[in-house]
C-alpha cells in the first residue's frame, strides 16, 4: 500500500488502495454491500412512514442503484474506452435488467410469503440479482471497446 498524509485526500487515496487491491468480483460485492446497506436502510424509513412496501422499494432502489453506479465506476471495473455517454448507456441497460430482476423477485416475495419480512425479501432479490449484475457489467458495461487496450476489464 502506498504512503498517503493525514489529510482527507490522503485518507480517500488510502481507501482506494485497499479497494484497489482486491479482485475486482470482491469489489463489486463491496460496492454491492453499501448499496444494500443504502437499499435497506432507506426501504426501511420509507416503510416505517407507511409507504406502501412496493413504492419504498422502488425509491430506494433508485437510489442505492445511484450510490453503487458512481461506486463501481470508481473502484471495480477500469476504464472501457467507450466516451462516457455509451458507457452510461450500456450500464443502463444492464442495470435495468438486474434490478427488474431484483424488484421481480422482491414482489412475489413480499406479496407471498415475506409479507412479514419484507427486508429478506429484499436480500434474497438482491442476492441473486448481483450475479446477472456483475457478469452484465464486466462483460457489456465496462467491457474494453475493440479500439481500447485488451485487459480484464478490471482496475488493476
Amino acid at each position: 500500500m502506498s504512503q498517503h498524509g493525514g489529510t482527507v485526500a490522503g485518507h480517500r487515496a488510502r481507501l482506494n488502495d485497499l479497494f484497489t487491491a482486491a479482485p475486482a468480483p470482491l469489489r463489486f460485492l463491496s460496492v454491492g454491500a453499501i448499496g444494500l446497506s443504502v437499499d435497506m436502510a432507506s426501504f426501511t424509513l420509507l416503510a416505517l412512514f407507511g409507504m406502501h412496501p412496493l413504492v419504498a422499494r422502488a425509491l430506494s432502489l433508485g437510489l442505492a442503484t445511484f450510490v453503487t453506479w458512481r461506486l463501481n465506476r470508481a473502484v471495480t471495473f477500469a476504464e472501457s474506452g467507450r466516451r462516457p455517454h455509451e458507457e452510461a448507456m450500456r450500464y443502463a441497460l444492464v442495470t435495468a435488467f438486474a434490478q427488474g430482476l431484483n424488484y421481480l423477485i422482491f414482489a412475489a416475495l413480499v406479496m407471498t410469503v415475506l409479507r412479514s419480512l419484507p427486508q429478506a425479501a429484499i436480500l434474497i432479490g438482491a442476492g441473486l440479482a448481483a450475479i446477472a449484475s456483475y457478469n452484465g457489467h464486466k462483460l457489456f458495461s465496462f467491457a474494453a471497446a475493440a479500439s481500447h487496450a485488451a485487459g480484464d476489464g478490471d482496475n488493476p
